[in-house]
């Protein structure tokens, strides 16, 4: 496999030991010996996920591949972000296809550790980031963002990459991570090279996510309501319309659209998420709604 460094540069695969790199790497002894070879040879990237990967996650791969020499990606179901009644053992699970799209996409490092190797027996540390937790997805689903940041650090330290890539649909876990990051004084990776890369999204505007297969036909449909509503209250907001208003129109009219529940419709201000009163230039529209069983999140900047 001929892998495409930066600038679009050609170089040969990585092989570490013999193996081939992005053979999946489960423990934290090869975790180490493969990472120490590829900072030998150039920067390194890290693209933390859960798998169930798609288009969204793969521009997260290029966008890593086209500022570092070298791109680890994780998989890792971390069961410390998911709350009570939430979907762990329904969370999609496919690895030998995930890899398989990682592998075309030249990436050189997968790891897919087990939770025993994250979290071993005795494990007792914890990370709480405050003020940017609080609210939005952080009210709904308590101790969520604890577990984002205490597994996003822990991945960090066990790779430790130049630079890591987060997509700007879950803005709010980004803003955590940069928080964390910046707060104890990260340097693998610093908190200026934490970079978000921005929403993909279906033709039809939905923002693209794992979460959408659970969606049946008709619900799917409903979905499509979510990135056309947010446009439309945004123009309005442009427009000096009263927030409040304007935010209790959307969510009725999700509601009207087939939703059952709409758990947030908020104006926020979008480095440091404290609410905003009025529309305004870095100021970002947040959506959390539901169909079904189905949580959909969107955001938006109000320009």
């Amino acid at each position: 496999m001929q892998e495409a460094g930066r600038g679009g540069t050609d170089r040969p695969a990585l092989f570490v030991g013999g193996v081939r790199a992005l053979d999946t790497i489960t423990t934290l002894n090869e975790l180490r010996g493969a990472t120490a070879a590829l900072r030998k040879t150039g920067s390194l990237a890290l693209v933390p996920t859960m798998g169930a990967l798609h288009e969204g996650h793969l521009t997260l791969v290029r966008e890593a591949r086209r500022l570092a020499d070298h791109v680890a990606v994780s998989i890792f179901v971390n069961p410390r972000q998911f709350g009570a009644n939430e979907d762990l053992d329904a969370y999609p699970r496919q690895l030998a296809r995930d890899s398989e799209q990682l592998d075309k996409e030249g990436v050189a490092l997968l790891w897919a550790p087990p939770p025993s190797e994250v979290y071993p027996e005795g494990y007792a540390t914890n990370i709480s980031v405050a003020g940017v937790s609080d609210g939005l997805c952080g009210a709904d689903r308590p101790g969520h963002f604890d577990g984002v940041a205490t597994v996003v650090c822990k991945l960090f330290n066990q790779v430790r990459p130049d630079m890591a890539f987060f997509g700007e649909k879950d803005w709010q876990q980004l803003a955590v991570i940069r928080r964390m990051a910046r707060d104890l004084d990260l340097t693998s990776p610093h908190v200026d090279a934490i970079y978000g890369v921005p929403i993909i999204r279906e033709a039809d505007g939905l923002a693209m996510s794992s979460r959408n297969a659970y969606l049946s036909t008709q619900q799917r449909s409903i979905a499509a309501v979510l990135p056309h509503a947010m446009h439309e209250t945004i123009a309005r907001l442009s427009r000096g319309e009263a927030v409040k208003a304007v935010l209790a129109d959307l969510a009725r009219r999700l509601i009207d659209s087939g939703f059952d529940t709409v758990d947030y419709a908020e104006l926020r201000h979008g480095d440091n998420l404290v609410p905003a009163a009025t529309a305004a230039p870095g100021t970002r529209l947040f959506v959390a709604a539901r169909i079904g069983g189905t949580r959909l999140i969107d955001n938006m900047a109000v320009d």
